[in-house]
């Protein structure tokens, strides 16, 4: 019966490697994810009325790019690896060994922004609306790279399209990573740009993606494997569901006040 589903070809992680410096398939797609936010908010920057110059944007995609990275290292190790880094504090630093998780990198980008809103004049919540159509492609990049390593996959399933990834226990699974690269990468976008339109008031486009990459992940997580060290957590929830739910209620509330203040975005910027 195995031989109807998919078995995932043994891909080497390494594309390229020239002496010590390797370059991998994660850290393409984190090369990808900076070229397409990039390509978007220049875009954007560069629309008639838009209050953005080319300094700023390369500003905040710098800032940004930390904000990533650092919060998503700090997040990965205290949300999911805290008992070992307890054990053994550096582990922090040793990014080499793997390990980033989105809702530290939201964290780390959230207070990224803060510090380039107070530095450049600008509303964090304009701020916001303008950040939240750089990620959905860059979160679909990530999503695809970890297709790619074979990692992240889902739970046991018999569905047609299951896939046999290596070191999964020879078992069938979820291919959950495409269910994300799609979810909160391609219909999450896809969202904010129809929503963008709408000429919506300041804080709905921020607040839509926190909802809406919250649902989706929320979503995804009951077809992803739960990490094997901490299993499935209160109320049926795995750590991803936890992290999630608070950025659906944030994202609502936001929107919900965004409305109820009625201040809309210049709809020149807006539109694209």
């Amino acid at each position: 019966m195995s031989a109807s589903y998919f078995t995932f070809p043994q891909i080497d992680p390494v594309i390229y490697s020239l002496g010590p410096v390797s370059l991998r398939w994660y850290g393409l797609m984190y090369l990808v994810a900076f070229g397409l936010a990039w390509w978007l908010a220049n875009r954007a920057a560069k629309k008639p009325g838009s209050g953005w110059t080319e300094q700023q944007v390369s500003d905040l995609l710098f800032i940004g790019f930390l904000g990533v990275i650092l919060g998503g290292r700090v997040g990965y190790v205290l949300f999911y690896q805290f008992d070992l880094f307890l054990a053994e504090p550096l582990y922090l630093v040793k990014i080499w060994t793997g390990g980033m998780s989105f809702h530290g990198g939201l964290l780390g980008v959230l207070l990224a922004m803060a510090w380039f809103a107070k530095r450049n004049n600008k509303g964090f919540l304009q701020l916001g609306d303008f950040v939240a159509p750089l990620i959905p492609l860059g979160l679909a990049a990530g999503r695809l790279g970890n297709f790619i390593n074979a990692e992240l996959w889902g739970r046991t399933t018999d569905v047609p399209w299951a896939v046999l990834f290596p070191n999964a226990g020879g078992s069938p699974r979820h291919p959950s990573q495409l269910y994300e690269f799609a979810l909160e990468g391609l219909v999450l976008f896809a969202l904010i740009m129809l929503y963008r339109r709408v000429n919506p008031p300041t804080g709905s486009l921020g607040g839509l993606f926190l909802a809406g990459y919250g649902s989706a992940r929320f979503y995804v997580e009951f077809y992803r494997e739960p990490d094997a060290h901490l299993g499935v957590l209160s109320a049926g929830m795995s750590m991803g569901q936890w992290l999630s739910l608070p950025m659906i209620i944030a994202g609502i509330g936001l929107i919900i006040y965004a409305y109820s203040t009625g201040s809309k975005v210049n709809k020149r910027v807006s539109e694209t």
